[in-house]
């Protein structure tokens, strides 16, 4: 029986914290698709969560996991550090891999995921969730079936939020805040999430400019980020990033030439067109598991089933390549392989 008969079966190599909820479950839940292996540099950590979420195997090393007969596709929800190396040994086995986000610490890295998948045949794809939840289905909707603001002119992103008491111990910063692991900080961790959102949404970023700042110096990442990008399709767009504000504000707003659109990346707040004087809010939830709409397109894609999954490593690299503008004045152009 082939994987398309029997369903997709995934080991995750290192369950933590975002695969208790955002994904984990989601890998379960999704029609044709099971969990049946997980794998966490200490052991007793990885036992845990597979007895607490009922899945048969465990593992202490992640070559151990890529090579478990069982096992048809790898989730690597490891910090950014370690993608390139957990997504190659995936591809080597030639097993589809789905790598968390930022796709790696860097474009380079990003592309080197994306050329090996494209030549060994085997299927990469990104954890940037967003491209299928229902939420941004609506946007899109809203943006290129209803024309509801017109065309697109300028889009402006902003993201403010304050400055968090994890982050107050400098010998105890988690892996987000420092560079050696997660490529970046907290623009790396969250920006990115945007920026692939729009990409998504109006095509690939161009042309990129950027600022960064570290005005708290709490830790040795960004804290403050400023840019400006010009997609393919002519539209412009400004983006500012702090966090160290006094209070939290999430806000993408698409300015087209008969109205405006406004809403956020994250969270479920409602989606609010105005145009002629007029406002009108939708609002669609986002599901329990927020990963497991992307999940079930995945398992789609790998068994054959009409259409395809939106967040590849072609996409994810394209991302990579904009964030590299910005925190690594990166110059060359994004030239990654498509499958």
């Amino acid at each position: 029986m082939n994987a398309a008969d029997r369903g997709i079966r995934w080991g995750i190599i290192g369950c933590g914290n975002v695969t208790e909820v955002k994904s984990g479950p989601g890998f379960q839940k999704a029609p044709h698709s099971r969990l049946v292996a997980v794998m966490r540099r200490d052991v007793d950590k990885a036992r845990d969560y597979a007895q607490r979420h009922g899945v048969p195997r465990w593992y202490g090393d992640a070559a151990a996991l890529v090579a478990d007969p069982e096992v048809d596709a790898v989730y690597v929800a490891t910090p950014p550090s370690t993608h390139k190396r957990f997504a190659l040994m995936g591809i080597a086995a030639g097993k589809p891999v789905y790598v968390e986000k930022p796709m790696a610490m860097d474009f380079a890295e990003c592309e080197a995921i994306a050329r090996a998948g494209h030549d060994a045949g085997v299927p990469v794809f990104v954890a940037y969730y967003r491209r299928a939840l229902p939420r941004f289905a609506r946007v899109r909707e809203l943006l290129f079936a209803e024309r509801a603001i017109g065309a697109p002119c300028i889009v402006n992103v902003v993201l403010h939020e304050p400055h968090h008491p994890r982050y107050h111990d400098p010998d105890h910063l988690p892996w987000h805040v420092r560079p050696e692991v997660s490529g970046g900080g907290l623009f790396a961790d969250l920006g990115c999430h945007t920026l692939d959102l729009l990409d998504w949404l109006f095509g690939p970023i161009v042309s990129v400019s950027g600022q960064t700042g570290n005005q708290l110096r709490a830790y040795p990442a960004e804290d403050t980020v400023a840019m400006s990008f010009a997609f393919g399709n002519g539209m412009l767009g400004t983006g500012l990033w702090n966090f160290g504000s006094h209070g939290y504000l999430d806000r993408v707003e698409v300015i087209g030439d008969a109205g405006k659109i406004t809403f956020a990346t994250f969270g479920d707040g409602p989606i609010r067109i105005e145009k002629g004087g007029d406002a009108i809010e939708y609002s669609v939830a986002n599901p329990e598991h927020i990963q497991q709409p992307l999940i079930e397109a995945i398992v789609r894609e790998l068994r054959g089933e009409q259409g395809a999954c939106p967040s590849t490593a072609e996409s994810g690299a394209r991302t990579g390549w904009v964030m590299d503008q910005v925190l690594r004045g990166g110059s060359t152009g994004a030239t990654v392989v498509d499958r």
